[in-house]
């Protein structure tokens, strides 16, 4: 029959480029999966660093267990900053919290060609300050 002439061409030709997109949304969303786990370790880092930046007059006098919410806030931005992140610090609790969260952007790979050029992702980490004796928290 002439009329099945090409028909697999046509077949082969269009499930080519669906496996093509299958594939390019798979690397992207994968990428901006590790970016987003990127941002939540950056946060955590940032997090970390601000949480020992403490009040050392009132710690070492056994006070309430609080940072120095400047030097805190300084030193999470400083570490934001070197890894490239912009975000935002919150001390709360009385300065024995803190919250860092982040903001950044994957730049797609595949999905730009559909007008994706970049998607969102973020990071949330919470540090609180406590005082341990012997591994019991006080």
């Amino acid at each position: 029959m002439r009329t099945d002439r090409g028909s697999v061409t046509v077949w082969l030709a269009l499930a080519s480029f669906v496996m093509v997109v299958l594939v390019g949304v798979a690397v992207d969303l994968s990428g901006q999966v590790y970016a987003s786990q990127h941002a939540g370790d950056v946060a955590a880092q940032a997090a970390r660093v601000a949480g020992q930046q403490l009040d050392s007059g009132r710690a070492v006098r056994g006070g309430t267990n609080q940072v120095d919410t400047v030097a805190a806030v300084a030193a999470a931005k400083t570490y934001l900053a070197s890894a490239g992140m912009q975000g935002e610090v919150t001390v709360t609790g009385g300065g024995a919290t803190l919250v860092v969260t982040t903001r950044s952007t994957y730049e797609t790979k595949f999905l730009s060609i559909i007008g994706l050029s970049t998607l969102a992702v973020s990071g949330r980490s919470e540090a609180r300050i406590v005082r341990a004796v012997n591994g019991t928290e006080r």
